[in-house]
Formats: C-alpha cells, sequence, structure tokens
C-alpha cells in the first residue's frame, strides 16, 4: 500500500514562503537540501507525517504561472472559526467560512487562504472524513 509523504509547490521568495506556512499552519523546517540551481525544502509540523516540499529555483525573478491544472492543498483544524478569526487578525485574508450542505446534509465547513506565490489551501473543520 502507497503512503502519501510530500507533496511539492515550487516558490518564488524562500523567506516569504516560510513565514506564510509558518504562520498559517505551524509548518516549521523539517530537512532542507540546497543544490546549485535550487533548493528543496521540506515542512511539517507535529499534527502529521505529511510534509510540504517548497522548490525554490535559484536566479529565478518572475512569479510562477499556476496555469489551470493546480486546484488546491488541504489542511485540517479542529476550531474553524478561530482559525479563521486568526487568519483574518495576521492579515492573511482568509476567505469567507462556507457551510457545504448538498441536500440540506452538511458535509463540511471551510474556507480558503491564498498563499504569496497564490496556491490555494483549503482549511477544513476535522469532522466525517476530514479527521
Amino acid at each position: 500500500m502507497a503512503k502519501q509523504i510530500h507533496s511539492m509547490i515550487r516558490v518564488l521568495d524562500e523567506d516569504r514562503s516560510l513565514a506564510f506556512y509558518d504562520k498559517a499552519f505551524g509548518l516549521k523546517i523539517a530537512d532542507r537540501l540546497d543544490f546549485p540551481e535550487f533548493t528543496l525544502i521540506y515542512l511539517s509540523n507535529p499534527e502529521t507525517e505529511f510534509e510540504l516540499e517548497l522548490t525554490v529555483n535559484k536566479g529565478r525573478d518572475t512569479p510562477y504561472e499556476l496555469g489551470d491544472g493546480y486546484g488546491h492543498l488541504a489542511v485540517s483544524v479542529a476550531d474553524l472559526d478561530k482559525e479563521h478569526d486568526r487568519f483574518s487578525a495576521e492579515g492573511m485574508e482568509p476567505g469567507k467560512l462556507v457551510e457545504f450542505a448538498p441536500g440540506g446534509e452538511k458535509i463540511a465547513r471551510f474556507f480558503f487562504v491564498t498563499d504569496p506565490d497564490g496556491y490555494k489551501i483549503e482549511v477544513l473543520e476535522r469532522g466525517g472524513r476530514f479527521k
């Protein structure tokens, strides 16, 4: 059986991205691999073994085009309202709180936030299939 271990995104400004992911999700550097043309930075927190890999291509000065194929990353939190308030207070401009209830049955509560490179991240309230 396969086990997911990380997802990779390309970022333009290492410091800006590290600050965002730390402030938003408490992700800290778990490992860093520096190569002549690029750097790989693995971020994690005590909640999960899954890591976010930031790839920083050296010498790049233009933002990445995300295209129309990227969807989003997702994280779960215990208290969605508290996190939404915290994101707002930190100036991270979270989207509106959404209760997803097709057919009247609540499936999920969530909001989206956008990182400095334009990647969308869904913040879901823990419960049901979103543990």
